[in-house]
């Protein structure tokens, strides 16, 4: 063996995991109901940037979080996309995760070619790892395409210039931008949880819908959970809690508690549902 052929081997097994985490990748931005999913999540902030243009509502001076984001797109564009974020947040995000999350798995056995992925061969551990990788890259994609697009619509039809933020502090709208990426992040990782579940629902069915609707249906349950006041005890273990957070990125200075409690509160959803996606997984006798 030469040392030309000596030194490739360690190369291709250093890019086969690559190879496969691109693959997984390509095919989630390939499948045509993502692509159709970012269009509709496209269209929301557009709709709404439009219908407060059209409005022409006098500006005030900014709102406490959710809905209430509207209130302050007419003084700054940015706004358009914190708005369109807190109404997506509670369906149409959810949507998009338990699509790209259902299909993981599930997706694979139904078409007949999760026996042949695993006869490659790629350990079972190592292919939920890639899937839930494309799982959270399709989350950053799916929130950054409503913040991208709210930022485009409202600085073409209301324009920038300072951000005024929660607290009353006024801000550049560079940091403003920045703030705006720091949500994606944080949405991003509180989704990558409903995405860990997903996965775990993915591996108990062959059936993509089916998973998708479980999916949505576990999202769903949480949000009308969170808003009876009868179990308000239970209301900071829901995995939906602490989703409205993001709007403590926008105060001055940034109320980090209820962010790390989010943030804790998705990694211990995801760490639970991950593990029960392995152990389901791995003795799972695989057929289709």
């Amino acid at each position: 063996m030469s040392a030309v052929d000596v030194t490739a081997v360690p190369t291709t097994r250093v890019a086969a995991p690559f190879r496969f985490l691109r693959s997984e990748l390509g095919l989630v931005a390939r499948r045509r109901r993502n692509q159709a999913g970012l269009a509709v999540l496209a269209a929301v902030p557009v709709i709404v940037a439009i219908a407060v243009k059209v409005a022409n509502p006098t500006s005030s001076g900014g709102g406490e979080g959710g809905p209430e984001f509207l209130s302050s797109i007419t003084g700054n564009g940015i706004f358009v996309a914190l708005a369109a974020l807190a109404l997506e947040i509670q369906l149409f995000l959810p949507i998009a995760v338990a699509a790209i999350a259902g299909d993981s798995v599930a997706g694979e056995a139904n078409v007949g070619t999760l026996r042949y992925l695993l006869t490659v061969p790629v350990h079972r551990t190592r292919l939920l790892a890639v899937k839930f990788a494309g799982i959270v890259a399709g989350t950053f994609v799916a929130v950054v395409t409503v913040a991208g697009t709210g930022v485009v619509a409202g600085l073409l039809l209301f324009g920038g210039g300072e951000v005024t933020l929660l607290s009353g502090t006024t801000i550049g709208l560079g940091e403003g931008l920045l703030r705006l990426l720091a949500i994606c992040l944080y949405l991003t990782a509180c989704l990558a949880a409903l995405g860990a579940v997903g996965l775990f629902v993915s591996t108990l069915t062959e059936q993509p819908m089916g998973a998708t609707i479980a999916i949505v249906m576990f999202s769903m349950t949480s949000w009308i959970l969170g808003v009876i006041p009868q179990v308000d005890w239970l209301h900071p273990y829901l995995i939906t809690h602490w989703w409205d957070s993001f709007g403590d990125l926008l105060r001055d200075p940034v109320a980090w508690d209820p962010l790390r409690s989010g943030l804790l509160s998705a990694a211990a959803y995801a760490a639970i549902f991950l593990s029960a996606a392995w152990a389901r997984f791995g003795s799972r006798d695989v057929t289709s």
